[in-house]
């Protein structure tokens, strides 16, 4: 069994999960295209330019230098990245986040009052956006983001409808809009 569906109760149906857009990692993949020419050219220099115990030295310098680089400026978002979860399921709106120090948060979906996206140019370029939950209680909540936000946005609310369809307290006589279910 994978990470979410483990996270989910008896007979909860998981619809959507996802890691944030891969844009999150763009500077990283820079920063170790660039660490690692730099370690390159300073292997080169180093091997050209000295000898003996000063060469093993600065070789070694030069190796250390660069994984200590790649593993803090590289690697770590790589790690942050792959352990963040957004994950929709038939009940509520999972968001799981990090790797020494777990944070979650769980939105029923009856708790639910709106669900908005905004994306930029550049945002619907590479088909990311930010995703806002407005629950009936609490200040909005705002995923940056979002892989395919506006499907995520139209699949949460219609499930975000689906149920307020079929709770028993809607005073409308189970429909919101028209006779179809449909806004």
């Amino acid at each position: 069994m994978g990470y979410p569906e483990e996270a989910l109760a008896p007979e909860e149906r998981l619809l959507l999960h996802r890691h944030p857009h891969w844009k999150m990692l763009f500077w990283p993949a820079v920063v170790f295209i660039l660490l690692t020419a730099l370690a390159g050219f300073g292997l080169g220099v180093a091997e050209r330019n000295t000898e003996g115990s000063l060469r093993s030295a600065l070789l070694i310098g030069i190796v250390v230098v660069w994984l200590a680089g790649v593993c803090w400026r590289s690697l770590v978002p790589l790690i942050r990245w792959k352990a963040t979860h957004f994950i929709i399921t038939d009940r509520r709106v999972l968001v799981r986040q990090g790797v020494l120090t777990h944070t979650g948060i769980d939105i029923p979906m009856n708790r639910i009052s709106n669900v908005q996206f905004r994306h930029g140019l550049f945002d619907r370029m590479l088909g990311t956006g930010t995703l806002v939950i407005g629950s009936a209680s609490e200040d909005p909540l705002e995923y940056d983001d979002i892989p395919r936000v506006q499907r995520v946005h139209t699949l949460l609310y219609h499930q975000v409808f689906d149920v307020a369809r079929q709770d028993p307290r809607d005073s409308n006589g189970g429909y919101y809009g028209s006779e179809r279910g449909y806004p």
